[in-house]
Formats: C-alpha cells, structure tokens, sequence
C-alpha cells in the first residue's frame, strides 16, 4: 500500500510543483506531488515547450524561404500540418516523461488524481484525493503547497467551443492550418501564435483592446514589433473590441470596433487569448483563511496563504504568470519551511519576461515610463541589430537593445529587447541586477567578439554617451 503520510505535499505537478517537490525531496522531506493530468503541467505538455517546438519549425521555414540571400538554391517548399504538429507533441512527450523519472529519482510519490483540503488532524493537513483510477485516499502532511496553475480566459460571446474559436491549446494541434485567422489578444499568447501561423502562411489578424500591443513591453518596443509584423502581412487593429462572433459554415465572422468605427471580418479560425484564470475551485479552499482575488490566491512575500501550512505558488498565485517565476517561488517557499538560512523574498523587477515570436522579445524590470512614473531621473541608452556585426553575419540586422538606468546610482532599472535570440541574450541583464550591478561594472565588464550579446555592452555605454560602433 502507498505511502499516505508526508512532510510536504504538492498539489499540481507543473514547473512550480514538480520543482518545489525536487527541492524538498532534496532537503530531506519526505514529498508527494498530486496531478491530475499530465507531470509538467500546461507549461510542458500544452504550454510553453510545444509551442516554441512550432515556433521553431516556423523560423525554419523563413530562413529556407529567404535560402537565396545567403547564397542558397531550394525549390519546391512545402510544408506537412501533421508531422509538424507531431514533431511538437513528441517534444513535450520528451519533457513530461523527463519529469516523471525526476519524480523516481528524487523518491518523491505522485498521486494520479485531484485533491482538496480536508481539515487537519493532530496538527497535519489532510488532503482527500479522488484517484483517476477513481479510488479515493486520504493524505496527511505537515505543509502543503497549492500548485495548481490557471487556464484560459473565457468572455461572454467570445467562449472557445474547440473547433471554430480556439483557445491555445486546440491552436496547437490543428488537423490542418487555417487560411485565415483572428487572434483576440496581443500578449505574449497571441503573438506567438500569431507569429507562428503567419509565417506558415495564413493570412492574421490580431484585435487589442488597448492601444497597443505586447503591452507590458517598454512602448518603444512594441512599435517596433507592430511594424515588424504589419512588413510580414499581419493585420494589426488596436484599440479595438470584438463583438460577439457569428459561427457559419467552417467560418466566423467577428465584429471588430475601433475608433469609433466597427467592421466584419470572416476568418476560418479564430484564437481566443485574452488572459488566464487561476484554478482555485474544488480545492476546499471554503472555510479555510485561504483568500481568492480575481481568481489567483493571495499570498505574502513567502507564498504563505494565511491557513496555517498551507501556501501557494505560480500562476494560481498570480502575476507574473512565468514558468520561471513558479520554480523560483517553489524553491523559495520549500527553503523556508524548512528554514534554509539565507532565503530572500523574490524581487519581481528580476524576473525576465521573453516572447517567442519573430522578431523575439524580451525585457527585465522597469520600462522608460514606469521609471519616470515613479519620479526617477534616468539615462537611456540604444543599441541597433544594424551596428552589430553578428547579427549582420546571421541576416537579421533588424532590432535594438534599450537599458534604463537611474541617473543619480547608476543602478540598471531595465532592459528591453527586440530581435534575434533576445531571449537568450537577456539572462546577462538578468544576472546584472540580481548581482545590483552598476553602469560602470556593466562598462568594465568584457564581451565576446563576434557575438549579439555586444550589443547589450553598447546599449550601456550608449546610455553614458559613450557607444563605439554607431
């Protein structure tokens, strides 16, 4: 018979749970996970991974359909709907199956099924466990870390019903690709997907309710992108609503409003990726001093919930909604129950955010405005795609690096990006300010020739009047 008693369980087996349990298990604690679904949660299995398995074969596509301006000859491109989508659903195969052996290794037991709270007894938490198997068993442990993750977002009249209105993941395993597409909601969701499909040919258009898109990126960032995609034959509608949508013959047709103006558009599909909510219903959160806002948990700085050993991490906890967040919050609430010394609450101005589309994104604390909201005076500096040699070599001269600093410290308050690779390039900005780094250390600090990551060097320097190659 299982195990049934624990030092710790972990409800939802995604980035956050899976690590937090690694990291207990680790640290000696006796650890369960419980998932309902697959190990590694949306983020592995419909998130995340496969999604930038797709985005992959897009950028592949691009560069055999451009093979000429580097000297190459390729006929007759085409493309296969089928062995792409199966190409993506090996990959995040690969990685769940990954998981469950960091599962065996570690001696950590999974329970296949869906668990609530169920009071305590003698100072444990008790968890009754519906098995998928459809069994039910009751765990006890010390703590509990709810991990249970979010789902799509779904509006009145815009509701996906898994054949004309996607979410993402019927977006991802499409039985053949659209001619035509609608894609409501500009975020890192939207614009991967819209990416993803206009480079395999469809004709998009992406609808934002504001005036902008990718919206939580520095503005001049996102003008950038809106150029970018709008040269590559994306249609980009700003400011605009969508009203309910008329489903007709393997068509939709959507009412879009903006300035003032409506219009009907008729597309083949549409994908609906207008935001997440958090999964808090039948975890027996009822009577408990767990408080839910806006659907997300509320937590403090250590993920704890207010119910005695009971906490929560990821996107059920909120923004930002990060796989990367959801690990390091794991970790840090693990290490603090088990009162590892040295632990520090985690900064969110030091969590990068990256979007996969072409040209990438990516960024790291405060944008231009929200610096100056706050009152700082700061110096600015640029670097273009154009001035770098690497990125020459590569054919991809289109992009910048931004860096923001506080004119009086020196500190670096963030970094934006746009173009080839950014989103491996901005770990670098990411170490800086964790390390509290400064423009002069930044300045000192040597960076490989040739390399894209010289253009962070002189977006520095730019900022200090001091840039080389512009």
């Amino acid at each position: 018979m299982a195990e049934t008693n624990f030092d710790i369980i972990v409800v939802g087996g995604g980035p956050g749970g899976y690590v937090a349990a690694i990291r207990a298990a680790q640290l000696g604690m006796k650890t369960a996970v419980v998932e309902r679904e697959h190990m590694g949660g949306i983020c592995l299995n419909w998130g995340c991974i496969p999604t930038k398995a797709l985005l992959r074969t897009s950028e592949v596509y691009s560069l055999i359909k451009h093979a000429d301006s580097f000297g190459l000859s390729v006929k007759e491109v085409a493309y296969d709907p089928k062995k792409i989508v199966e190409r993506s659903r090996k990959v995040a195969n690969q990685l769940s199956n990954g998981v469950k052996g960091l599962m065996r290794k570690n001696k950590i037991t999974v329970f296949d099924g869906t668990a609530r709270l169920a009071g305590t007894d003698g100072g444990q938490r008790k968890l009754a466990v519906a098995m998928n198997d459809k069994s039910n068993v009751m765990l006890t442990a010390r703590n509990v870390i709810l991990a249970t993750g979010a789902r799509a977002r779904q509006l009145p009249g815009l509701e996906s019903d898994g054949k004309l209105v996607w979410t993402y993941k019927e977006a991802m395993v499409p039985p053949d690709f659209p001619k035509s597409l609608l894609v409501i909601g500009s975020g890192a969701i939207g614009i991967e997907f819209a990416s993803f499909y206009r480079t395999m040919g469809t004709e998009v258009t992406v609808a934002e309710v504001v005036d902008r898109i990718l919206p939580v990126e520095d503005e001049e960032v996102s003008a950038f992108a809106k150029r970018a995609f709008e040269k590559q034959g994306m249609k980009i509608l700003t400011g605009a609503t969508v009203g309910n949508l008329k489903k007709a013959n393997d068509k939709v047709t959507a009412t879009i409003t903006a300035g003032g103006k409506s219009q009907e558009i008729t597309v083949d599909r549409v994908i609906s990726a207008v935001g997440i909510v958090g999964n808090v219903e039948n975890l027996g959160l009822e009577g408990t001093k767990v408080k839910v806002e806006k659907t997300h948990i509320v937590i403090d700085a250590w993920g704890f919930t207010g119910e005695p050993n009971v906490y929560a991490i990821g996107d059920v906890a909120g923004p930002p909604w990060l796989a990367h967040k959801a690990m390091h919050e794991g970790v840090l609430v693990v290490e603090k129950i088990a009162g590892v010394k040295g632990v520090h609450p985690m900064n969110t101005n030091n969590i990068p955010g990256c979007t996969y589309c072409q040209p990438q994104v990516a960024s790291i604390g405060l944008t231009e405005a929200a610096a100056k909201a706050k009152g700082l005076q700061v110096k600015v500096g640029k670097f273009p795609f154009i001035g770098n040699g690497k990125a020459i070599a590569l054919g991809e001269p289109e992009g910048f690096i931004k860096t923001i600093f506080d004119a009086k410290t020196g500190e670096l308050l963030g970094a934006h990006m746009i173009g080839a690779e950014v989103t491996e390039l901005i770990q670098g900005y990411s170490v800086a300010k964790t390390l509290e780094t400064t423009e002069a250390e930044l300045m000192a600090t040597v960076f490989p020739h040739p390399t894209l990551s010289e253009m962070m060097h002189e977006s520095v320097l730019a900022a200090y009047g001091r840039t080389l190659h512009i």
